[in-house]
């Protein structure tokens, strides 16, 4: 029994508690009866009793139950009709089908007493960092070698496009244990954010002792995340105490998940300032708190920055810092400003690259808009509106009449008539009369 408490790890008493329950069932199982059985094993010597639970009565009707009153009153003199005596059984009645019973419940005991105390132990280190060895992988799912059981790596708690060999050593965090029919299960996940916690603290001296503590992190598994870090002593650089020497820690963090980039931050109690920190590695200019909203301007030059790859800088601040986060460039949020106060550049004047085609451009044009450097050029290298394309024709614009009660002056009519006349011919060109006598 003591080599078997110091192999399997069970406790004694447990073993006993077992064995006596096998030599109650051997028992049942010999005789064939369901009538009441006590078993007691001394602890110090292991001498082993078994006792079974008679009625006394008048007369035998059952007698693997009841026992007649005067054999009763042998063992109790005072004994009456209706009382329960214990007689003991000689251990040598128990056959080979009894025996083997009796193995099968103390093995069975062992196993859950096993399954249990494994339950226990694996209950107590949930977030805890634990490494095993890939055995086998079933539905997509990688079962992990743990010693003393093994344990379930999800594949929805795998690193994106992560794949595993096997007998390949890994490391993962434990997120549960559940009880089932097959003994414990132990649930593992490699993109928990208490993973990246949990390296951190294996990797950086600081925070396992307390001199660093870790606010708040936040990640997107497998491609970025973001940790917030506050140092108790002044004289200790929180930030530089998880990169490292020339990043060493954090760099060795980013291999074990596989190459995911990680800012470390400096956490802060001013809630402006702890924003601004957490859009690192861009500027920011201002932050605007409205309760849990924060309108945050940065340069125009670092906006894209600001936002990160399809939105990841300023998803994961918005994680790490529990605000809604709003980011605009200083020229964004001035045109809205004065947009808002009328005093906006809609009033001026369009300049001929901005300015809209006339109706006879866009009836030039068969009614759509021409595309820019389509329409003709003056001298002054304008665009010419009044220029037409050749076959097309396009009503000129027409003078403004003169009012009916305005007489025509005569010089302007003499004038007119005098343009319509033929000038006079020219001086003929040098043997120009030769040919016109020829």
């Amino acid at each position: 029994m003591k080599a078997i408490e110091k192999s399997k790890g069970i406790d004694l008493e447990i073993l006993f508690e077992a064995l006596e329950v096998a030599l109650i069932s051997a028992y049942k199982r010999n005789f064939q009866t369901a009538g009441n059985v006590r078993v007691n094993v001394d602890r110090e010597t292991g001498e082993i009793k078994v006792y079974t639970q008679l009625k006394v009565v008048q007369e035998v009707e059952q007698p693997q139950q009841e026992i007649e009153l005067y054999e009763a009153r042998v063992y109790d003199s005072r004994c009456q009709p209706g009382d329960l005596i214990e007689r003991e059984v000689a251990r040598q009645e128990f056959g080979r089908i009894a025996a083997q019973t009796a193995k099968q419940v103390i093995i069975q005991r062992i196993r859950e007493a096993e399954r249990e105390l494994i339950y226990k132990d694996y209950l107590e280190r949930i977030d805890d960092i634990i490494t095993g060895t890939v055995r086998r992988f079933e539905y997509r799912h990688a079962i992990v070698d743990l010693g003393r059981a093994e344990g379930i790596l999800p594949r929805e708690e795998q690193l994106p496009r992560e794949r595993y060999r096997m007998n390949e050593r890994i490391k993962a965090i434990i997120m549960e244990v559940r009880k089932s029919s097959k003994g414990p299960q132990i649930i593992l996940s490699r993109n928990h954010t208490g993973f990246l916690k949990r390296l951190f603290e294996l990797e950086v001296p600081e925070i396992y002792d307390g001199i660093v503590e870790i606010k708040a992190a936040a990640r997107e598994p497998g491609f970025r995340a973001k940790l917030a870090v506050h140092s108790v002593n002044e004289d200790v650089d929180p930030v530089g105490a998880c990169v490292g020497p020339r990043g060493s820690r954090v760099q060795a963090i980013s291999s074990e998940l596989r190459g995911e980039r990680i800012d470390v931050i400096r956490w802060s109690e001013d809630p402006e300032q702890y924003l601004a920190n957490a859009l690192s590695p861009a500027r920011v200019v201002s932050v605007e708190l409205d309760e849990r909203a924060a309108l945050i301007i940065v340069p125009d030059d670092q906006l894209s920055l600001a936002i990160g790859k399809e939105g990841q800088n300023a998803r994961l601040a918005a994680k790490i810092t529990g605000y809604k986060i709003d980011i605009y460039s200083q020229t964004q949020i001035a045109q809205e400003r004065l947009s808002s106060l009328g005093l906006g550049d809609d009033s001026a004047e369009a300049t001929p690259e901005t300015a809209e085609p006339s109706m006879a451009e866009l009836l030039a044009f068969g009614g759509e808009k021409p595309a820019a450097g389509s329409l003709p050029e003056n001298e002054a290298g304008e665009p010419d509106s009044a220029a037409k394309p050749a076959g097309v024709e396009t009503e000129e614009p027409q003078a403004e009449a003169p009012e009916a009660n305005e007489a025509v002056e005569p010089e302007t009519e003499k004038r007119a008539e005098g343009e319509m006349e033929e000038p006079e011919s020219a001086e003929p060109a040098e043997g120009g009369d030769g040919e016109a006598e020829e």
